[in-house]
């Protein structure tokens, strides 16, 4: 009875964010928003979808070099196609969670489940990590008019980097996770996960090499965050580049809650919020978070549609 219900609240978590957007939709006023919609600079809308090819090109690079130096030999051709592919189930999925399924698709050049995963999960850690960093960054410098918890985004970026040094070592993960193993693995699935296991830490990059990947990070948020920077440019939200990293970082952590789809809903408020203390009306930032969805969201998973549709 109680696994039906904690089922059924999973089942129906994501439909919150669904109701929060639909409030904001009324609250706002959907004829206002039309309208900024309608006044929008065509010109820095262009501008802002050139970012999208450049998103998506860097944010296939930078899962593409760790996959160099795990000695997986897959095109970069390819790795365009197993992203977009990948950015779709992401899309559609509570907090992006539907991205694993790269590892499926890395199957074929590795021969085994266990490097994908090694791909997928690292890439994931510093995706979040960056997004944290750059949270500490400019809330800092705007902690005046922010006011924003620094230190908890400090100790949980730290928690992350000591968690990656600890199980990147395979001999320190296999430490922890061998109670695990013995206790909760069913015996016919032993030796399964022992070679997942085992394929997991094959090849792994030296730990010099993860600045680099930390740094591929950074920069994938600043082009996606310069997306969302001009397409507030085209509604007439006229603050400096410094401002929207500040601020918009803060409105991809909060739509890692897994209580939305892609964190529609929750997106809106949090910057609804925020830019208030700019003074900058709902109107423009609810318009503005919707085509940054519409450009770097729905978009690209429209042709990864087509793409899943072509590979069956």
């Amino acid at each position: 009875m109680i696994k039906q219900i904690v089922k059924n609240w999973k089942k129906y978590l994501p439909i919150i964010g669904i109701l929060l957007f639909i409030y904001l939709l009324v609250k706002v006023n959907i004829f206002n928003i039309l309208d900024e919609i309608k006044q929008a600079n065509v010109y820095f809308l262009f501008i802002a979808l050139i970012f999208v090819f450049l998103m998506i090109f860097v944010q296939t690079f930078k899962w593409f070099i760790i996959a160099v130096f795990q000695n997986i030999k897959v095109p970069f051709y390819e790795s365009l196609k197993i992203n977009m592919i990948t950015n779709f189930y992401g899309f559609v999925t509570p907090s992006k969670i539907g991205t694993v399924v790269r590892a499926e698709y890395l199957k074929k050049y590795t021969g085994n489940i266990g490097k994908g995963l090694f791909n997928f999960t690292i890439d994931k850690i510093l995706d979040i990590t960056s997004i944290i960093f750059i949270a500490i960054v400019f809330s800092f410098i705007f902690q005046d008019k922010l006011n924003l918890p620094i230190g908890i985004f400090s100790t949980i970026f730290f928690v992350f980097v000591l968690f990656t040094l600890f199980f990147i070592k395979k001999e320190r993960s296999k430490f922890v996770l061998k109670f695990f193993y013995k206790k909760l693995v069913p015996d016919k699935m032993k030796d399964k996960v022992r070679l997942t296991f085992e394929s997991f830490y094959d090849n792994v990059p030296k730990k010099r090499y993860f600045v680099l990947f930390f740094l591929l990070n950074i920069i994938n948020w600043i082009i996606i965050y310069s997306i969302t920077y001009f397409i507030g440019l085209s509604f007439g939200i006229n603050l400096p580049f410094i401002y929207f990293l500040a601020i918009l970082p803060i409105g991809t952590l909060v739509t890692m809650i897994p209580i939305s789809i892609n964190g529609l809903g929750t997106r809106e408020a949090t910057l609804i919020s925020l830019f208030a203390l700019f003074e900058i009306s709902s109107a423009k930032v609810f318009s503005m978070s919707v085509i940054s969805l519409f450009f770097a969201g729905i978009l690209p998973a429209i042709i990864a549609s087509f793409l899943i549709w072509k590979e069956g």
